[in-house]
């Protein structure tokens, strides 16, 4: 059975730095993207970061461009969200995501539908 468990979300305050894993587990295909989501209370899901996993291509949500960076550890099956100059519109839960390279979902890269594995979510808390 796969599974994304995310790490590393807590409490911080504006101007602060926190770092988000996303360890996969229990698949042996191939992972074709993985991605990062948060929602907000009353808000929609959105994306965030993601990762193309074979070209390590980055790609990015306009709101975090410039203070977020994604990466991977393919060696670990670990995807990283590395968040610095958090605000506190940032707040909200963080879901790690993957698409696998057999998955025939959504195209639109930012559809939820994109991607047929999530996490359970970390919570993300940025104070004024």
């Amino acid at each position: 059975q796969v599974q994304l468990v995310e790490s590393g979300g807590g409490s911080v305050q504006a101007g602060g730095s926190l770092r988000l894993s996303c360890t996969v587990s229990g698949y042996s295909g191939r992972i074709y993207s993985m991605a990062w989501f948060r929602q907000a209370p009353g808000k929609e899901r959105e994306g965030v970061a993601g990762i193309y996993a074979g070209t390590g291509k980055t790609y990015y949500a306009d709101s975090v461009k410039g203070r977020f960076t994604t990466s991977q550890d393919n060696a670990q099956n670990t995807l990283y969200l590395q968040m610095n100059s958090l605000k506190p519109e940032d707040t909200a839960m963080y879901y790690c995501a993957a698409r696998s390279a057999c998955y025939s979902g959504s195209s639109i890269l930012w559809a939820p539908g994109y991607y047929n594995y999530w996490g359970q979510g970390t919570q993300v808390t940025v104070s004024s």
